[in-house]
């Protein structure tokens, strides 16, 4: 029935394609970092009324050496969740209505990203808000929404590479809730959010998670972001305070040749400590990601991340194969090559080597209990 009820909907959006009010975004710019924007770079809106509709289409090949999860997901499954096969990441379509007081956006998905790692309630809906002028500059917005935490989104033509890091996987992927977004001059604005919980659509207890967020771009080519979320995901009947602070900065620097993005992250929570629980544990974590353009077509890519939850504040449980309770720590390495054939596309070929500590030996080759996988995968995308 979900299929179904998308299909109409993508018919009805086609059909209205030929009204004088819709257009079919042919954008080909540079896509890089900006699918967790928390407030868009551009504070101007169209007074015309508008709709542009936008499609994507994302498929992939992927070899991982952890023999754990030949016939299904691998651990930590967002992009190329599946191995030593053909798959289709994402197929998308979307619309954007904008007027002078109005704003309205929402995206259906289907494929592996949405299948592993998406909200099983509302698994077709990517996005789906809309938003109102209240007075010069401050919009209200209500709905649900991808995430703005984090420096990679889950489409990978917004990112450098194809796979995420595990920060990113970690981090919050959905949300739903409302935002209060006030522009206070070309060069900063700033947001209040509140959301039902920490990467979720639905409810799942009387708590509410609430945050706030800062965009500052000193220039066309720099754009620095903080965002800070607070809640307590513990079901009503546990009556000790797990309440969560998690705080993330993220960087993006883009000239002619070189993209970069930079990404730090620190989280706390209360009553959660492995070894006390009475006491507060803490994570950290981190990635760097370049990319440097021959010229319009090829391009070559990096990156370098860090994870540390040493007491499962995101993580856990998590076992190791003697049966212990472990905090996850990884370490990663991404290399990578691009091709774009046209400018709203790309050809990729990535290889990374993901590691652990030498206690966490969470990955297995041929029934051998190792820290490390290796990762090779290619991946074609285009949109319109």
């Amino acid at each position: 029935m979900k299929r179904f009820i998308g299909i109409v909907i993508l018919i009805c959006l086609a059909t209205a394609a030929y009204s004088q009010h819709v257009k079919i975004d042919k954008t080909g710019k540079n896509l890089t970092f900006t699918g967790t924007e928390a407030i868009e770079n551009d504070a101007t809106y169209d007074s015309t009324e508008h709709l542009v509709l936008s499609g994507y289409v994302s498929s992939y090949y992927a070899f991982y050496s952890d023999s754990i999860a030949r016939s299904g997901y691998q651990k930590f499954p967002t992009t190329a969740p599946y191995n030593n096969r053909f798959g289709i990441n994402i197929v998308q379509l979307g619309g954007t209505y904008t007027s002078e007081h109005i704003r309205a956006i929402f995206t259906l998905h289907f494929g592996d990203i949405p299948q592993s790692a998406w909200s099983p309630q509302y698994n077709m809906i990517q996005e789906a808000n809309v938003g109102f002028l209240l007075a010069k500059d401050l919009w209200f917005d209500m709905g649900y929404f991808r995430t703005h935490i984090g420096l990679e989104s889950i489409q990978p033509r917004e990112n450098i590479a194809s796979s995420i890091a595990m920060a990113t996987y970690f981090e919050p992927y959905f949300l739903s809730g409302a935002k209060l977004t006030y522009r206070i001059n070309e060069k900063m604005a700033i947001q209040a959010n509140a959301f039902n919980g920490f990467n979720t659509y639905v409810e799942t207890n009387k708590n509410k998670a609430v945050g706030l967020s800062a965009v500052i771009t000193p220039s066309e080519d720099l754009m620095i972001t903080v965002n800070t979320i607070t809640s307590d995901e513990s079901p009503d009947s546990v009556r000790v305070s797990h309440q969560r602070l998690y705080n993330n900065i993220y960087l993006v620097y883009k000239i002619h040749k070189i993209d970069f993005g930079a990404e730090f992250n620190y989280g706390l929570q209360r009553n959660t400590k492995l070894s006390d629980p009475s006491q507060t544990a803490h994570m950290h974590s981190a990635l760097l990601a370049i990319e440097y353009k021959f010229n319009s077509s090829f391009a070559v890519y990096g990156r370098e991340e860090f994870f540390s939850d040493p007491d499962e504040i995101l993580t856990g449980p998590v076992e190791n194969s003697h049966h212990e309770l472990i905090g996850l720590n990884f370490t990663g390495t991404t290399l990578g090559v691009e091709y774009k054939p046209i400018e709203n596309s790309y050809v990729r070929l990535e290889g990374r080597t993901l590691h652990t500590k030498s206690n966490q030996d969470i990955f297995k080759i041929n029934d051998k209990s190792v820290n490390h996988r290796e990762e090779v995968i290619f991946s074609v995308g285009v949109w319109f």
